[in-house]
């Protein structure tokens, strides 16, 4: 299926039937298989919108073992919030959501923590090249200064965010619970190749220890001084990294409005997978393909202390 525009979208896809169809299309491209012992010898049973297995006798929907299996849902409200939360760049609400699709509050917010879910990318690609790196903090009101550092990680009720970011490529976000060198070179060794071209950081004193811990031959590291009001130096910038943070917290206080510390790692999944994408004309079926094969989170899982 080509690029898919909200008109498009309620056209092809405005029966539960179209979105069934085309769900068996993306799970089973070439044949049906079970999915409880992978035999193809499968009977259908059409007017259940169900299939017998030979082998094993199980029965099963395109749905069974997906996230849109057991869910009192209409695909095509699946469908259509897939949609949203892919194309909203900015992010939407729960609320927002609830009231679009006609739907509670509770059903909206637990729709979109199963789509978040199933957005986190597993195993990504180290990141290369010219790499920007940068933290910044969200949440709270305090903003304390340490010897007139404007680092937060002094004030309690702040979270921090780390961000990695490829020049020209991809962007990760992680939740972190300090800014020390060990933290950072964490981040680094697993995310960043060895034999990147440089790492870009702002004067941050713990960032040098952090990328020679991490591995990284410390003639690859530049920095640039915020503190002194230079943003640009040659090609030396932090610009690309700080651009996504504007946009992650537009995404907090425009339309989430607040997110807790519990749940702050899923919205990062979904703005960094949604900035990863945000070239690819086939988004919205990518997205659906993560759904089919992301594991199952329960309610009771995403709301325990």
């Amino acid at each position: 299926m080509d690029s898919v525009n909200l008109c498009t979208l309620i056209e092809q896809f405005g029966s539960e039937e179209r979105c069934r169809a085309y769900l068996e299309a993306l799970r089973w491209a070439d044949e049906v298989l079970c999915p409880r012992c992978g035999s193809d010898k499968i009977s259908q049973i059409v007017k259940r919108n169900q299939y017998d297995c030979d082998a094993c006798r199980y029965q099963f929907s395109v749905t069974a073992g997906t996230v849109f299996n057991d869910s009192h849902l209409p695909l095509w409200k699946w469908f259509l919030c897939t949609y949203l939360l892919c194309e909203s760049k900015k992010g939407m609400s729960a609320n927002q959501l609830s009231r679009t699709l006609g739907i509670s509050y509770k059903t909206a917010w637990y729709l979109c923590h199963r789509i978040r879910s199933a957005m986190r990318e597993v195993n990504p690609e180290p990141l290369g090249g010219v790499i920007e790196m940068d933290e910044t903090f969200v949440g709270g009101r305090s903003r304390t200064r340490v010897n007139g550092d404007r680092r937060g990680h002094h004030a309690k009720d702040k979270d921090i965010v780390v961000g990695i970011k490829q020049r020209g490529g991809q962007l990760r976000f992680f939740k972190a619970e300090d800014i020390t060198s060990g933290t950072l070179a964490k981040f680094i060794r697993e995310n960043v190749r060895q034999d990147v071209d440089v790492i870009m950081t702002d004067e941050w004193n713990a960032y040098p220890k952090a990328i020679m811990t991490a591995g990284i031959n410390g003639r690859r590291h530049e920095t640039i001084n915020h503190k002194s009001g230079v943003y640009v130096d040659g090609d030396v910038t932090t610009n690309g990294i700080e651009s996504a943070f504007s946009l992650l917290k537009r995404g907090i206080i425009g339309s989430w409005h607040k997110v807790s510390a519990k749940h702050l790692p899923a919205y990062l999944d979904e703005m960094t997978f949604r900035f990863n994408n945000r070239d690819n004309p086939f988004l919205f079926r990518d997205t659906l393909m993560k759904l089919i094969g992301a594991p199952v989170l329960e309610y009771k899982k995403l709301t325990a202390a």
